[in-house]
């Protein structure tokens, strides 16, 4: 278990150190389709903000790992 987990995160890691702008990429896409889901009204989705506030986090998280690799 742990030796597929260490596997995983390597290759997460080595992933995301070519591709640095692809979750804060992802989390700005999250936050303009939640913009565009307010004038559709699909229920709790739209009252909630999910996608707002995954794609805040997603983008920060993003940040953050861009600047450590």
């Amino acid at each position: 278990m742990k030796l597929w987990l260490n596997k995983f995160i390597d290759k997460l890691s080595e992933f995301f150190a070519h591709r640095k702008g692809l979750l804060p990429l992802i989390g700005v896409g999250l936050i303009i389709l939640n913009l565009f889901f307010q004038f559709i009204h699909l229920g709790w989705i739209t009252e909630t903000n999910l996608l707002l506030h995954i794609g805040v986090i997603l983008a920060l998280i993003g940040f953050m790992l861009s600047w450590a690799l």
